[in-house]
């Protein structure tokens, strides 16, 4: 059966499908009582006390213990001139001292450069990470074919670099260089598990080396420190919102297509239940304390754009728009959120990275 046809299939049987085909009726009534019921302790309030109490909440809960100075280790494996930038194949230290595959971008030209870290999506395509986004020193067909599919057949770290941005991107554990061969969904259940079982969170792990890769950014030479932004794509967007919530030095964030309230996401039906990319984006104990927009609201009042498009079939659109209406007050009027509704489903064309880039220009001359 095809994805589509299951989740068909899955909505049609309504408050039987909570967690997957053959479930009782009980368990049924259990989820969905609890979905019912469902308030996170911290969510977004207008006061002043809020904010010191999320972003500890979202730190402890999100980020593995923290980040210890540690060197990056920096390692050029290769490089390579492209007219009006270089690229450079780096091996960086993570998180837990393993290594870090990254591409970089460099303008040439006269610095200090304005930089954007880009965040790769899930995709459930395991073999290609930061090639998402970057186009690789070697040709690669599948990142080729991820950039039409997904990008209009434009690699976004070309937008961006064009326009005069540093642009580094990593592979996130589990992808790319930090994958294995024949890595499948099914595979993403045992690895959540291992790093469970040794006292890690895989999204934990995926968050802190996000927060390490911008700093890495922030301190290299040629590099505007205080101009340093995220943007991503899809599980990237997901990775931009919460590293931008949780770090300050983010100068600004573009979130493409993950933006939702958490019950939007666990209806009947919904991908979220039918799959397993929900490990690498599921923070232990968080959801008591928050939900998406809540964590996103720590954001403010620095600039977030979110995009989303009505025609996304793995994001309900109402519940989208409930989440982009929570966070509105978080910003003062006119502040620094800005929402686009975008035709085409789930991806990000020419036309939406045209305007993510014309919008971090604006963000980086402020």
């Amino acid at each position: 059966m095809t994805r589509l046809g299951r989740r068909q299939l899955i909505t049609a049987l309504g408050a039987s499908a909570w967690v997957g085909l053959g479930r009782t009726e009980p368990l049924d009534e259990t989820l969905a009582a609890l979905l019912r019921r469902y308030q996170p302790r911290q969510a977004w309030r207008a006061d002043g006390a809020w904010r010191p109490q999320a972003l500890a909440t979202a730190q402890r809960l999100m980020l593995r213990p923290g980040d210890d100075g540690s060197a990056f280790a920096t390692e050029v494996l290769a490089e390579q001139d492209r007219g009006d930038h270089r690229i450079q194949h780096l091996q960086l230290r993570g998180a837990l001292g393993d290594r870090v595959p990254a591409l970089f971008l460099q303008p040439k030209g006269p610095g200090p450069h304005p930089a954007v870290l880009a965040l790769h999506d899930h995709g459930a395509r395991f073999d290609i990470g930061k090639e998402k986004l970057v186009r690789p020193l070697a040709a690669s067909p599948a990142a080729e074919a991820w950039a039409q599919r997904y990008f209009d057949g434009r690699f976004v770290g070309e937008a961006l670099v064009q326009a005069g941005f540093a642009v580094l991107a990593i592979d996130a554990l589990g992808w790319g260089e930090r994958s294995r061969p024949g890595l499948a969904r099914d595979d993403q259940q045992a690895l959540a598990n291992h790093l469970m079982q040794l006292g890690h969170s895989w999204a934990g792990v995926i968050a802190s080396d996000d927060l390490r890769a911008h700093r890495w950014l922030r301190e290299q030479p040629g590099i505007a420190p205080r101009r340093v932004a995220v943007l991503g794509f899809s599980m990237g967007a997901f990775r931009a919102w919460q590293l931008a919530a949780v770090c300050s030095e983010v100068s600004a964030c573009v979130a493409a297509h993950w933006m939702c309230t958490r019950a939007g996401l666990l209806r009947p039906g919904e991908h979220t239940l039918v799959g397993q990319s929900a490990f690498s984006m599921a923070h232990p104990g968080l959801a008591a304390e928050l939900d998406h927009p809540d964590v996103a609201a720590l954001i403010a009042p620095r600039p977030l754009l979110l995009m989303g498009s009505p025609e996304d079939r793995l994001f309900p659109w109402d519940a989208v728009q409930q989440a982009w209406a929570r966070l509105a007050p978080a910003w003062e009027p006119g502040g620094g959120l800005r929402t686009l509704s975008l035709p085409g489903g789930h991806r990000f064309g020419l036309d939406a990275q045209q305007a993510a880039t014309a919008w971090l220009a604006m963000q980086a001359t402020a």
